[in-house]
């Protein structure tokens, strides 16, 4: 039988806890089991209740963010292999096993991750299984410094990783996770398995101004602690420029999509607001934009018409 401890930080949420646990102990089977380590630095008595369920250890975390309550659940770990998932996310049937069987083909991978399915906030699927084929070694890296961000959820990892790469940094808000998976893939020992194995549950678009605004700068910083040491990977610094749009990308993305929905609801000073908000974070990216069919043109082209009228 394997061992595997499965590392899930919460905080606040024992109804969507709930879930995640049942999804984690529905995978068990008699060549499978599971330790599952919570990491709880809310203060909500029904999250230790939770836990109590489904038979998971309920460690209390004074610090806050998703950083110390993994890094408590890391240095509890006895299994063979690690495991994570979100408060709010779910594993799917098919989660764990296939990942295993790469590691045990593949002495050369430390670690493997898998796709996900990004869903509504009712687990009902809004997207296909991603990402199709990421490659490995410096192809992985590269696409890793350029947008794809792999969900941790999927990851399976041998616990010697725990001491090879170190623990999350508690000093990132955002892309803490990406962080430390990157600290594998700079091995060159991360695998991929295309399976889809997560449901991941997204929120309504345009409900995380805040958040998002507050990632920005912790993502740009993860892309350039790891982009900069591997400066071998890049062919030109058009390239490494391109990287780096890219990993903002998903920002740029989601102010510009939100500005045009606030356009089209009549929100004339929101969503010129948040169009700005857009150019400012990738300024060439927005120019373009203007000039063909994008959700910035729609958005300020709904300003503009709605100002003179």
């Amino acid at each position: 039988m394997r061992r595997v401890s499965v590392i899930v930080p919460t905080r606040n949420r024992p109804a969507l806890l709930r879930q995640a646990l049942a999804s984690i102990r529905a995978v068990e089977a008699s060549d499978l089991a599971f330790e599952i380590l919570v990491g709880d630095n809310g203060d909500d008595p029904d999250s230790e209740a939770a836990c109590a369920a489904y038979g998971a250890s309920h460690i209390k975390v004074s610090e806050p963010g998703a950083s110390a309550a993994r890094n408590a659940g890391l240095r509890a770990a006895q299994g063979q292999y690690l495991a994570f998932l979100d408060d709010d996310d779910v594993w799917l049937p098919a989660n764990i096993r296939p990942q295993l069987k790469m590691l045990d083909e593949r002495n050369d991978l430390e670690a493997v991750f898998a796709q996900v399915i990004s869903t509504d906030l009712d687990l009902t699927p809004t997207g296909v299984a991603v990402p199709k084929q990421p490659g490995e070694g410096d192809a992985l890296l590269r696409k890793m410094l350029s947008g794809l961000f792999p969900q941790i959820g999927t990851l399976v990892a041998r616990v010697r990783v725990r001491e090879a790469i170190g623990e999350f940094d508690p000093v990132l808000v955002g892309g803490q996770d990406l962080d430390w998976m990157l600290r594998i893939a700079r091995t060159r020992r991360l695998g991929f398995a295309r399976v889809p194995v997560v449901y991941f549950r997204g929120r309504p678009g345009g409900s995380e101004d805040e958040l998002q605004l507050r990632r920005i700068r912790f993502d740009r910083k993860v892309f350039f602690r790891h982009a900069v040491p591997e400066w071998r990977i890049w062919s030109s610094p058009i390239e490494f420029a391109k990287a780096h749009n890219n990993t903002l990308g998903h920002f740029y993305r989601y102010f510009s999509e939100a500005a045009a929905e606030r356009a089209a609801a009549g929100q004339r000073f929101y969503a010129l607001r948040t169009a700005l908000t857009a150019a400012a974070i990738l300024p060439f990216r927005a120019a373009g934009d203007l000039f063909r069919a994008s959700a910035l043109r729609r958005a300020l082209h709904a300003v503009t018409v709605g100002a003179r009228s």
